[in-house]
C-alpha cells in the first residue's frame, strides 16, 4: 500500500511553487503508525496556510485509495530536521494524535513572497529613493532642493510624493489647491513648479483629511503613480520616500528599478539609529545606496552669524565610514530654509546664492550623485561591485 500512496503523491502540487511532488520530492516517508498512514514532508517556504494546502491536495490524490480520518501528517525542517508537529487530517472534533517527538521551537513563518519582475519607468534615465528611518529629519525639503539642484545642473527633473499617509510636496513647492489633469491616452498629467514636474498623493485628497489604507492599496496608488504618469523624458525621478522600512518602500523596491538610493539623517544618535535600519532595507534587497545626507548638521545664527550644533557634530561623518558608503554632503539648517519651505518657495528656487553655505551643500550633494552614477555606468566593478557580487 506504501508504494501505491506513493505513486499517487507524485502529481500533488506546491502551492508556492505550482510545481508537482514528482519534481520537489518534499515528501520524505510515508509510513503507518498504529493503523494510520503516517506522512513526512519538508515544510520549508510554506506558511501556515500553504502547509495546509499541500496536505489537502495530498489528501484528494489519495482519497481513493486511504480514508481522510486514517491519514497524519509530521512537517519537519530542512534546517533542523526535527518535527514540527504531526496533526491527523480528520475534520472531526476529536483529540489530535502526535506521531513523533521532540517538537521544535515554534517559528514565525512569513515573507514578501516572489516578486513580479521590475519595470522601468518609460523615458527616465536614473531613479532615486530619497529615505529616511524615521520621520522629522527634512527627508521631504532634502528631497525638494536636490531636484532643484540637479535642475541647475542642466537636468530635467521629476519628483514623486510616495509618502501616502503624510505627502508634503504640495506645500513645498506652493501648489497645495491644484489637481492633476489626464491626456487623451488617460495618463495623469504631472503638475510642474519651478521647472520641476512632481506628483502627489495630497494633491487627490483634501487637506487634513486622513488615508485609512493598508498595504495593497499603497502599492497599487504607487505603481500608478510611477507607470500611469505622463512624466515625459527625464534624466532623474526623485521618489520621497515615507519614513520607516514598510509597505511603501517594498513595494517601490519590487516593482520598479531603482538606480540609487539616499539616506537622510540629522546628527544625534536616535535618528542615526533608524538611518541606518534604512540603509540596510536598501542593501538586503539589492537596492545600491549612493551615500547619506546629514541634514540640520548646525544652526546657522540669522543675526550673528555664527554656527551652533544643536543636533551634534559630524554622527552621519562617522556612520558612513563604518558602514562604507559616501558623505553627500551636510546640510546646515537656516531660517530661510524653514521659511521657505512653509511657504511653497523653496530654498534653492528663491534663495539661491553660490557663496552660501546652504546653496553649496545642495549643490556639492547634487554634484556628488550625478558623478556616482556616472561612474557607476562606466565602471560596473567599481563603486556598486559590491552590491552584486561582481
Amino acid at each position: 500500500m506504501i508504494s501505491e500512496i506513493k505513486d499517487l503523491i507524485k502529481s500533488t502540487v506546491n502551492p508556492v511553487s505550482g510545481k508537482p511532488e514528482s519534481e520537489e520530492n518534499r515528501v520524505k516517508d510515508i509510513f503507518e503508525s498504529e493503523g494510520d498512514i503516517v506522512i513526512k514532508y519538508d515544510r520549508e517556504g510554506l506558511s501556515p496556510s500553504q502547509k495546509r494546502v499541500f496536505e489537502d491536495n495530498i489528501l484528494s490524490s489519495v482519497k481513493d485509495k486511504v480514508p481522510a480520518d486514517k491519514i497524519s501528517f509530521s512537517s519537519i525542517s530542512k534546517d533542523s530536521g526535527d518535527v514540527y508537529k504531526s496533526l491527523k487530517s480528520s475534520d472531526d472534533d476529536g483529540p489530535k494524535k502526535e506521531t513523533s517527538k521532540p517538537v521544535e521551537n515554534a517559528t514565525l513563518n512569513v515573507g514578501h513572497g516572489k516578486p513580479a519582475p521590475k519595470k522601468e519607468v518609460p523615458n527616465v534615465k536614473k531613479v532615486i529613493a530619497v529615505a529616511s528611518g524615521k520621520g522629522g529629519v527634512g527627508k521631504s525639503t532634502v528631497s525638494v532642493n536636490l531636484a532643484l539642484s540637479l535642475k541647475k545642473l542642466n537636468k530635467k527633473v521629476g519628483l514623486l510624493d510616495a509618502d501616502i499617509y503624510g505627502p508634503s510636496l504640495p506645500i513645498l513647492l506652493g501648489k497645495r489647491d491644484e489637481k492633476p489633469k489626464a491626456n487623451d491616452q488617460k495618463k495623469i498629467i504631472p503638475l510642474e513648479a519651478h521647472g520641476l514636474r512632481f506628483m502627489s498623493f495630497g494633491l487627490f485628497i483634501k487637506e487634513g483629511e486622513p488615508v485609512i489604507w493598508r498595504g495593497p492599496m499603497l502599492g497599487g496608488v504607487l505603481n500608478q503613480f510611477l507607470f500611469d504618469v505622463d512624466w515625459g523624458e527625464l534624466d532623474y525621478l526623485i521618489i520621497d520616500l515615507p519614513p520607516g522600512t514598510g509597505d511603501v518602500q517594498l513595494s517601490m523596491i519590487q516593482s520598479v528599478s531603482v538606480d540609487g538610493s539616499i539616506i537622510v539623517s540629522t546628527p544625534q544618535d536616535v535618528a542615526l539609529l533608524d538611518a541606518i535600519k534604512g540603509f540596510n532595507m536598501f542593501t538586503q534587497v539589492k537596492t545600491p545606496v549612493l551615500g547619506m545626507v546629514e541634514n540640520m548638521s548646525s544652526f546657522i545664527c540669522s543675526e550673528c552669524g555664527a554656527s551652533h550644533d544643536i543636533f551634534g557634530n559630524g554622527g552621519v561623518k562617522t556612520e558612513v565610514e563604518k558602514l562604507e558608503t559616501n558623505l553627500l554632503g551636510q546640510v546646515p539648517l537656516d531660517i530661510k530654509l524653514r521659511k521657505g519651505s512653509d511657504e511653497g518657495k523653496p530654498y534653492m528656487a528663491f534663495n539661491f546664492d553660490e557663496g552660501d553655505e546652504v546653496s553649496k551643500s545642495y549643490m556639492a550633494i547634487a554634484k556628488n550623485v550625478d558623478k556616482i552614477l556616472f561612474e557607476s555606468k562606466k565602471d560596473k566593478k567599481g563603486f556598486f561591485g559590491k552590491f552584486f557580487g561582481k
